[in-house]
């Protein structure tokens, strides 16, 4: 279902748009607002797998070996307790 967008240009603008009838104007500014939708989207996703990346970085940095502990040994323990 299409919706009605109205925005304001200048007078000079629209003098330029009325000399050039041939053009379809609307298809031109939908084609815009698609171009940049995608264009910011994409910006977006490239920000998302930036910062997941970066949270992997550190999540390896924070998690650290401890001599003598097993994580298995560790459930292993919690399990036979139930």
């Amino acid at each position: 279902m299409s919706v009605v967008v109205s925005f304001r240009i200048d007078r000079r603008i629209k003098r330029k748009m009325d000399e050039l009838r041939h053009v379809n104007w609307s298809e031109v500014v939908r084609r815009a607002i698609v171009e940049v939708i995608e264009r910011e989207e994409a910006r977006r996703r490239e920000k998302d797998a930036l910062r997941i990346k970066r949270a992997a970085l550190r999540s390896e940095k924070l998690s650290r070996k401890v001599e003598g502990w097993s994580s298995v040994e560790e459930i292993r323990r919690w399990r036979e307790r139930r």
